[in-house]
């Protein structure tokens, strides 16, 4: 059950990064001088956290015996 806490401890720390890229890829978007390489590197790390979120989201999910 321990890791199982942790788990759930690194998906909320993951799903609030991921909601803080959406932040800072608006603000950037809503500059008037876009910074493209920032803007993509906000993107690909939003992407990354994305994948984290659902390899953790289906580790917690118990296995579905068909």
């Amino acid at each position: 059950m321990e890791d199982e806490e942790a788990l759930r401890e690194k998906l909320a720390e993951l799903r609030e990064e991921h909601r803080d890229m959406d932040s800072a890829i608006d603000r950037l978007v809503e500059m008037s001088v876009v910074d493209a390489l920032k803007l993509q590197r906000l993107k690909k790390r939003k992407l990354q956290l994305k994948d984290m979120i659902q390899k953790i989201e289906s580790e917690l999910l118990p296995d579905i015996i068909a």
